[in-house]
C-alpha cells in the first residue's frame, strides 16, 4: 500500500514537471527563433514597452515576470512571426483586453478622467491651500491687535487673582 502511494506520488510529480517543462521548451524554441532575427526582436521590445501587464498594472510586459506577461510576449512574438504590423498587433490587444492594456492609453471620453484627474486634484488642492492660508493670515492679524481697555482691565484682574501676594 505504501509502495503504491509512493509510485503515484512519483508519477504525478513527473507528469507535472513534464507539463510545465514542455510549454517552456516550446516557448524557448519560439523565443530563440525570434531572437535570431534582430529586427523582430527590436519590434518585440518596442511593442512590449507599449503594453501594460494586466497582472502587475504598473509595469510593461517587457518588465514583468508574471505568467500573463510571458503569454502576451509570446502572443506578440507569434504575431510578429506571422507578419502582422505593429498597428495590427496593438489593435488586437486593445480589442481583446481594452484600452487598459496600453501603457499610454489614448485621450478619449472614457479616459479623460485618467488624463485630467491629476491636474484637477492639483488645482483643487491649491485652491484649498490658498483658502487655508488666507484664513490663517486673518487670524494672525486679528490676534496681533492690542487689547481694548475693558479686555486689559479684565486681564489685569485675572492676573491679580492668580499671582501670590
Amino acid at each position: 500500500m505504501i509502495l503504491r502511494a509512493r509510485f503515484f506520488a512519483l508519477f504525478f510529480a513527473l507528469t507535472a514537471s513534464f507539463g510545465i517543462a514542455l510549454p517552456a521548451l516550446a516557448s524557448s524554441a519560439t523565443e530563440a527563433a525570434t531572437a535570431a532575427d534582430p529586427v523582430a526582436e527590436k519590434r518585440l521590445q518596442a511593442l512590449s514597452e507599449e503594453l501594460r501587464c494586466l497582472v502587475c498594472q504598473n509595469q510593461t510586459i517587457a518588465d514583468s515576470n508574471a505568467e500573463l506577461a510571458q503569454d502576451l510576449r509570446h502572443e506578440v512574438r507569434t504575431m510578429i512571426k506571422d507578419g502582422k504590423s505593429d498597428k495590427e498587433i496593438i489593435d488586437f490587444m486593445v480589442t481583446r483586453y481594452g484600452d487598459f492594456v496600453l501603457y499610454r492609453p489614448p485621450v478619449k471620453a472614457v479616459t479623460l478622467l485618467l488624463w485630467g484627474g491629476p491636474l484637477a486634484l492639483l488645482l483643487i488642492g491649491l485652491f484649498f491651500l490658498q483658502r487655508y492660508l488666507r484664513q490663517r493670515a486673518r487670524r494672525v492679524i486679528e490676534a496681533e491687535q492690542p487689547l481694548s481697555a475693558e479686555e486689559a482691565s479684565r486681564a489685569e484682574a485675572l492676573f491679580k487673582e492668580i499671582s501670590p501676594k
